[in-house]
């Protein structure tokens, strides 16, 4: 494998990552996932829910802020904006518990999509 082809793995995994995120949250709040990939903030509860989106990226898949930012078409500061948000509200035990949930689900989702052979994904 050549630089170019990790560079582009890595690059893969990280959008699958952020993709994963967003489905999850999209899925456990029950909101439209079109909401969280619109170019415009959005209601507050959309804003939130991307915000949290981006915060778990980050922290379960260990994605740069830049790289999130790409992922989902937002700035670096932006998503530094959303991790601090995020991480200030964790101080509330059931959202600490739904997030540590939520974390462990997408950890254990990625490493289960990691196993299959490139031929079963497709």
């Amino acid at each position: 494998m050549n630089i170019t082809s990790d560079q582009s793995q890595t690059a893969l995994r990280a959008t699958a990552g952020a993709r994963l995120a967003e489905v999850a949250i999209a899925a456990a709040i029950r909101i439209p996932l079109a909401g969280l990939r619109a170019a415009s903030r959005g209601r507050k509860s959309i804003a939130l829910a991307r915000q949290t989106a981006m915060y778990l990226a980050h922290v379960a898949f260990g994605l740069s802020l830049t790289r999130v930012g790409i992922c989902f078409g937002r700035d670096r500061t932006t998503v530094r904006h959303a991790c601090a948000l995020i991480e200030d509200r964790r101080d509330d035990p059931a959202l600490e518990f739904g997030l540590a949930a939520l974390e462990a689900a997408l950890l254990a989702a990625m490493a289960r999509l990691a196993e299959q052979p490139a031929e079963a994904r497709q």
